[in-house]
């Protein structure tokens, strides 16, 4: 795939059935992993050459992390896939779920290879459905054709792969959450350390990945870890999915090289809708610090330049504001779902999250004071970096931003009691 994904054709295609998969070159890496024993340090070498880093927000080497696992320990290990997905703006590990179910499999078998893992699960956000159903067809395919189960296709080697419905909170998609939610207990982030590669899922060494990372594997593997590398730029290889919402004439799921300017990922999507001028763009989900207009049109879509402009790549998640968005709005919004979405276990997220939402609201209502915008920062500052999860982070990266870049309008709410933009 490559630009726009077209549903139309892979729903055509029923790309999501193994003998799609299979005519597309499925199974080939599965297959000679089992039949001639590829070590699993050649297989990380691979990965490590490819530059294939998480596509689920945090951006670690994937192969450096499939090496941190102690795979010769004694005992169960596991692989899992974090396919929650619950990043407002983020919508493309659950269509490749729904079309292209086959790779997550096979990427989730290779990993399992590698790290001495034969359990795996692949943790599912519970309003998922068509997504959940298309991913245990594709098991049950899987497991009719021999590449999951006992002695695969005669080797020595077993591997069992089960889906684990979530039920719609944030919280889970933060890996220990997601471990502790797996278990039956509340979804809560653990303390690291431990980390999960030492003590993650019932105590055992576990590696936890994104749905695209996994999916990508199969395909560095079969063209090499070089061909995939060049395909991006500098520190991030590959192609990259990239959700591109709000004020666009094309909005959807675009499959660019790392690195393209964003003015060519905001051309692929047909430019702002009705004719209007582009105000400000979110690059990685809501969670990631907001750019303006004149900033955002000089990066391009990799992890190094969006951090040098003061954001993050995260999940790709690129929502797209015009020149009619009412900034205060936006962040009102953006803040009641951070504190709806908290655990409640730390204090700086738990109290800091409804501070800050409750000052944005009193200053959209036209009930703002002078000391809330240096509040709102102070509190921001205050609660990253204080957490023991992201979700605080989370939380008050959009703050500090959208009051750093936008303060004028929150100013002009507080002294007219209404919006510059839309009056």
């Amino acid at each position: 795939m490559s630009n726009q994904v077209c549903f139309s054709n892979l729903a055509a295609e029923r790309s999501w059935t193994l003998e799609a998969y299979k005519a597309a070159g499925g199974y080939q890496v599965w297959e000679k992993i089992l039949k001639e024993g590829i070590t699993p340090e050649q297989i990380i070498d691979e990965m490590k050459a490819s530059g294939l880093r998480g596509r689920g927000g945090a951006g670690f080497p994937t192969g450096l992390k499939w090496s941190f696992m102690p795979r010769n320990k004694p005992g169960q290990k596991y692989i899992l896939c974090n396919s929650d997905e619950g990043e407002p703006g983020t919508f493309k590990d659950r269509d490749i779920l729904r079309y292209n179910p086959h790779a997550v499999i096979e990427g989730m078998c290779i990993a399992g290879y590698v790290i001495g893992a034969t359990r795996g699960y692949n943790y599912i956000r519970g309003e998922f459905w068509e997504p959940y159903q298309r991913f245990e067809g594709a098991l049950e395919e899987a497991r009719a054709a021999g590449y999951l189960g006992e002695k695969l296709l005669g080797s020595d080697w077993e591997m069992e792969i089960h889906s684990h419905l979530g039920a719609g909170a944030y919280i889970c998609g933060e890996e220990t959450a997601l471990i502790e939610s797996i278990e039956g207990k509340k979804g809560q982030p653990r303390f690291k350390p431990p980390f999960p590669a030492n003590f993650g899922l019932y105590g055992k060494p576990t590696t936890i990945n994104n749905t695209e990372s996994l999916a990508s594997v199969p395909y560095i593997l079969r063209n090499g870890g070089k061909w995939f590398a060049d395909l991006g730029t500098a520190n991030a290889g590959g192609e990259k999915l990239f959700c591109v919402s709000g004020h666009v004439e094309k909005p959807g799921n675009y499959e660019i090289p790392m690195g393209t300017p964003f003015s060519e990922l905001l051309e692929m999507c047909g430019g702002i809708w009705k004719g209007r001028k582009l105000k400000a763009v979110i690059p990685g989900g809501s969670s990631t610090p907001v750019l303006p207009a004149e900033i955002i049109m000089n990066c391009t879509m990799d992890y190094d330049s969006l951090a040098k402009a003061g954001s993050m790549l995260g999940a790709g998640s690129v929502i797209v504001m015009d020149e009619t968005t009412d900034m205060v709005k936006a962040l009102a919004r953006i803040a009641h779902f951070y504190y709806e979405e908290s655990c409640g276990q730390c204090t700086p997220c738990r109290e800091g999250t409804g501070w800050m939402a409750r000052a944005i609201h009193r200053i959209y209502h036209g009930e703002g004071r002078q000391e809330d915008l240096d509040m709102l920062t102070d509190v921001a500052n205050k609660i990253q970096g204080h957490t023991i999860c992201a979700l605080g982070d989370a939380a008050a990266m959009p703050v500090a931003s959208f009051i750093q870049h936008y303060r004028d309008e929150f100013q002009y709410y507080i002294d007219h009691g209404k919006s510059m933009v839309t009056g």
